[in-house]
């Protein structure tokens, strides 16, 4: 079967297009300081924003695990109007400026926020501008990214499996950990993943809730803003990093996220 041809001018679109993504990166690359690379990574300050992003990422990616699997249950298994409402809510935060989003994390936590008045009064506990804010915020963008894919895994599944599972007498739980979760474990590991690395490239939200203060909420893309100015070679060596990531998900991943959206 012959393939149809492209017409020039779709061609030519195609091409600018694709050079609007290829030419940023190639200046990224080619004006990198690869020779004062490790440099700025031992750089004191750079480990510091690192090693706060890695934590920060990782553990807003295990609360996402924890409340992001359930709730996805809820989005594949619910019919009707309301899983629509659901899932437009739980979406939202990907389509949503970031800082927006930070704005609205200060407005529910903050020190005179709906939930934060009340946790400031009766526990004398305040969220923003720490590291757990920083964490709040990341687990508010990068969740729905881990929702999705595990929904969308959850209505891929041969349910036959649970059916029959349940006619041999197990109860619900046993049903969930032992067939379901199994079988949904591609679509964990990929939404794990993709959560994990929009956690980590989280920026908007975090500097409009967390604030900026380095070894308890700077992390790397808070640091590459501020240092774009003063340590510039800095900056561009943290971009490397995060760019080193994102390709490595993007290759490793494929084509299962795409599925997934």
């Amino acid at each position: 079967m012959r393939r149809a041809r492209v017409p020039a001018p779709i061609g030519l679109l195609a091409g600018l297009g694709l050079l609007l993504f290829l030419l940023p990166l190639a200046g990224l690359v080619v004006r990198a300081p690869w020779g004062q690379t490790a440099t700025a990574l031992g750089d004191q300050s750079t480990a510091v924003a690192l090693g706060l992003s890695v934590f920060c990422s990782l553990t807003a990616t295990a609360i996402a695990l924890v409340l992001g699997i359930p709730l996805a249950v809820i989005l594949a298994r619910t019919r009707g109007p309301l899983r629509n409402v659901l899932r437009a809510l739980t979406t939202l935060p990907m389509v949503l400026p970031p800082v927006v989003g930070g704005v609205a994390l200060l407005l529910a936590f903050g020190r005179r926020g709906l939930v934060g008045s009340i946790l400031n009064q009766a526990f004398g506990v305040q969220i923003p501008f720490t590291t757990a804010a920083a964490v709040m915020a990341e687990t508010f963008v990068a969740m729905p990214f881990l929702v999705i894919a595990v929904e969308a895994g959850i209505r891929s599944l041969d349910h036959r499996y649970e059916e029959a599972a349940r006619s041999l007498g197990a109860g619900y739980w046993t049903v969930f950990v032992r067939v379901t979760l199994p079988l949904l474990r591609p679509a964990i590991f990929s939404g794990a993943v993709l959560c994990w690395a929009r956690a980590l490239g989280e920026f908007g939200a975090t500097i409009t809730f967390a604030g900026n203060f380095p070894g308890r909420t700077q992390t790397v893309p808070i640091a590459v803003y501020l240092a774009l100015e003063s340590r510039p070679e800095a900056a561009i060596t943290l971009s490397l990093v995060l760019l080193a990531v994102s390709i490595a998900i993007l290759v490793g991943m494929r084509d299962r996220w795409l599925g997934a959206l």
